[in-house]
């Protein structure tokens, strides 16, 4: 049965080496994370200098774990520690494509000759990664691919979907993968293997370029069972825009996967900039503007945002970004992904310092996690919604007030007992069921009660 794990905080620890998860295993629980998504666990480039992201990105075989961030022993070493501390992991994983060596060479042979050779040379170290099959053999060949060609028009499905992805007409871009008989058996085989190894869910990258036959052939109802397993298909928006009726309805209506909830991402930040209204956030679902609660996964930023030049607009201020996780981790529904990395993208924050190497952690995130998981089950009631102020109660346990404007505001609460702001650590109390409090400028609070 396939279950959406929808009570849980995920940390995605973008591009961290799977020792650095294990190291910091303990630690990942106590801040209240309760599963882990970390970069895919498979065959891809490694330099004893270092490789950039996105080469995690394109993989060169399924059947072991062997790239910058580690190898076969060191992820069951990291699920094993995780384990300890009730903290799952999520795996990406990358099937749409394999990675473009045509720098190199001009076959489609995956793992290349090269590479074949290398594990013969080192038998007893690859035998020991491996996670399925026959290493003497390629993993795929040339018959496994689609025609070559870019991707031009981006809002044409079948190019999409048929296409390669490119980085400009002269780079032959990422062979794109046939769907086949033995490409869905290794990639079935690996998800298995993964599986067995204790992985609880999984993210599907570039989930839009593939066709919904493939998904379904792949993920089967069998291997999904007790899994949580979501898509990665970037909108502009939510329904009655094209990208969102083209790939994420049908993703939506023909699987019964989770997706990441760009729709809610795009109103979210609309609603946070000058001239945009936090009225819209009252109820965005129905008016076709998020996900619903048991398939969305809810995010203030992904590492696609920082981290390609494309999207870049899409960072949002540092102060606007706390008052998206505000809004996302005091909200009803949704699974939230916290998105941490280790300056991949060199962009800073107000304190010179790379500005999501250490989210993760952040006494405030930690708080706001703390509140999410505190409420959660609660149900979700609009106190007052303005351009510029929301606030909203989570039944009778807590309270969300988001002040997005440049000045002070005031809100009056009916509120009775004693209450504890978790992101100040300040405490107020209701007289006679009243209280009113200042909220300062592009600021929040995520109200606890404590007594009675």
């Amino acid at each position: 049965m396939f279950t959406s794990n929808a009570t849980d905080v995920v940390l995605h620890a973008f591009d961290w080496p799977y020792a650095l998860v294990t190291e910091r295993a303990k630690a990942i629980a106590l801040a209240g994370y309760k599963y882990v998504l970390v970069s895919p666990p498979m065959k891809s480039k490694k330099s004893d200098t270092g490789t950039q992201w996105w080469q995690r990105y394109q993989p060169q075989d399924y059947r072991v774990i062997d790239n910058q961030l580690g190898n076969t022993d060191d992820f069951k070493q990291m699920v094993m520690a995780l384990d300890e501390h009730g903290v799952g992991v999520y795996a990406d994983v990358v099937f749409n494509h394999m990675a473009n060596e045509s720098s190199i060479r001009s076959d489609l042979q995956y793992p290349s000759d090269g590479e074949i050779e290398q594990y013969k040379a080192e038998k007893d170290y690859f035998e020991k990664q491996k996670l399925f099959g026959d290493l003497d053999e390629p993993l795929f060949d040339h018959d496994d691919f689609v025609e070559a060609f870019g991707i031009k028009d981006w809002q044409d499905k079948w190019q999409v979907q048929n296409g390669r992805i490119t980085g400009g007409p002269k780079d032959p871009g990422l062979p794109t993968l046939r769907v086949s008989d033995h490409v869905i058996e290794q990639q079935k085989s690996y998800l298995k293997a993964l599986k067995q190894l204790g992985v609880k869910g999984f993210r599907i990258d570039a989930a839009k370029h593939m066709t919904l036959e493939h998904l379904q052939r792949v993920w089967t109802q069998e291997l999904c069972h007790d899994l949580h397993i979501f898509g990665e298909i970037i909108t502009n928006g939510g329904a009655s825009k094209l990208e969102y009726d083209l790939f994420l309805e049908p993703f939506l209506a023909n699987t019964q996967f989770g997706a990441y909830d760009f729709p809610l991402f795009q109103m979210t930040y609309d609603s946070l900039q000058p001239g945009g209204s936090l009225k819209d956030l009252v109820d965005p679902y129905c008016f076709g503007q998020a996900l619903s609660q048991n398939r969305a996964i809810t995010f203030a930023i992904t590492h696609d945002i920082p981290n390609n030049e494309v999207f870049s607009e899409l960072v949002l201020d540092e102060k606007l970004e706390w008052l998206a996780y505000s809004y996302i981790l005091g909200r009803d529904g949704g699974v939230p992904l916290i998105y941490s990395d280790l300056d991949t993208s060199g962009i800073t924050g107000n304190n010179g310092k790379p500005r999501w190497l250490d989210v993760w952690n952040n006494p405030k995130m930690v708080a706001a996690i703390g509140f999410h998981n505190h409420v959660h089950g609660e149900p979700m009631d609009v106190l007052e919604a303005s351009e510029d102020l929301l606030i909203f109660a989570r039944g009778d346990k807590g309270v969300v007030i988001i002040n997005k404007s440049k000045r002070v505001q005031t809100a009056e609460l009916s509120i009775s007992g004693q209450w504890q702001d978790v992101l100040s650590g300040k405490e107020c109390k209701g007289d006679a069921g009243k209280r009113e409090l200042r909220i300062p400028a592009l600021s929040s609070m995520m109200l606890l009660k404590i007594s009675a």
